[in-house]
């Protein structure tokens, strides 16, 4: 619901017990969170409809501040509201990708309903793995072993087991990265329940799985993110001055330690790929040039499978659209790099050029 009155409409016919109110906003601790309306706590459990819409009203349109969002807080646009269970035991499952076992891999631990983390750290022995072998599936006695070290028993483990199963399924069929369920508990009249559950996606299956990502809400994410996605860009907004467009993750996190170590403050990570096209230059340099905060831009590329010609005329485009008034240093090195130089300086532009990464950072620091 995007408004406290509409949850009042939701659940109106619903019947049930009692309710949990959830805070819709993407971040962990919302329980043990604060809300910037004075209520503690980003989720609630009432036993009145009148109560569903009073706590509603202080979530919506206020921002919530957890362990994970720093002092900050985010948004809450929206509530979940769905009828609350009973829960007898809390347990803990997931499937993950594990790079050391070479495959996905079932862990559970008969210590749910809490941090996963704390419990691997403090009690390990209540830690419980199966790898799974990607072409065979899981092995359905291994699985009921696994549900019986979470403490499943007679039909609750048999219950434990097919879900256990079916979560599997989801995560082959929807290219899935992470499936978390905590808890996976035991409630008096549905058996064995899902009531939480965290689902991670593989972006380059992105193709395959159009419905998942149709579902994707950017809404909490900053909007110069957003537009960098849209554009096929890796950008992350950082606090510093100076804005970064580099090819290459490695360079680009290279580009920015060089830039501290010569006492500047990067304002971003933002590498354009190595097959980079001229209007995802131009795009690059339309972001960072938007972000206020941004007083000069170093452009660092080393061209080995992207052309420095694609680089200098998305450049010289984005300079010419914007007007671009802040200092630009710019290092060009590999293919066509020659070229490039030589388009940029045929451009009429103030551009500063630098022959390596050291020299661009000095020059790009010194500009500000």
């Amino acid at each position: 619901a995007h408004t406290h009155t509409h949850t009042h409409t939701h659940v109106a016919d619903h019947g049930a017990k009692q309710y949990v109110v959830k805070a819709l906003v993407l971040t962990g601790g919302r329980g043990k969170g604060t809300l910037s309306s004075g209520m503690k706590g980003g989720v609630k459990v009432v036993d009145q409809i009148a109560e569903v819409e009073d706590v509603s009203s202080k979530m919506i349109g206020y921002k919530l501040v957890t362990k994970q969002t720093g002092e900050q807080g985010v948004d809450v646009s929206r509530v979940m509201v769905a009828e609350a269970l009973d829960i007898l035991r809390e347990t803990y499952f997931s499937i993950i990708l594990d790079s050391g076992m070479g495959g996905p891999v079932m862990v559970g631990s008969p210590e749910g309903g809490m941090d996963i983390e704390w419990v691997a750290e403090h009690k390990p022995d209540k830690i419980f793995t199966l790898p799974i072998d990607i072409n065979a599936g899981p092995d359905r006695a291994k699985v009921l072993e696994l549900a019986a070290n979470l403490g499943f028993d007679g039909e609750l483990k048999e219950q434990a087991c097919h879900q256990m199963i079916q979560l599997y399924a989801l995560f082959r069929e929807k290219d899935a990265t992470q499936v978390e369920i905590n808890p996976l508990g035991v409630s008096p009249d549905r058996g064995v329940v899902c009531f939480d559950a965290k689902i991670n996606f593989d972006d380059n299956a992105s193709y395959r799985q159009a419905d998942v990502y149709a579902l994707n809400d950017t809404s909490e994410d900053d909007p110069l993110e957003v537009r960098a996605t849209n554009c096929g860009l890796n950008f992350i907004k950082m606090d510093g001055n100076i804005g970064c467009l580099v090819n290459g993750a490695g360079l680009a996190m290279a580009t920015m330690d060089i830039v501290k170590l010569h006492g500047g403050d990067p304002a971003n990570f933002l590498d354009v790929g190595g097959g980079v096209k001229e209007h995802q230059v131009t795009e690059a340099f339309n972001i960072i040039s938007s972000d206020p905060k941004v007083k000069s831009i170093l452009v660092n590329i080393f061209g080995g499978i992207v052309d420095c010609r694609h680089i200098a005329n998305g450049i010289i485009s984005a300079c010419r659209q914007t007007g671009l008034k802040l200092p630009l240093v710019v290092r060009l090195a590999g293919t066509k790099s020659e070229e490039a130089r030589e388009l940029l300086e045929a451009s009429g532009l103030a551009i500063t050029s630098a022959g390596d990464i050291q020299e661009a950072a000095i020059k790009a620091v010194a500009s500000l």
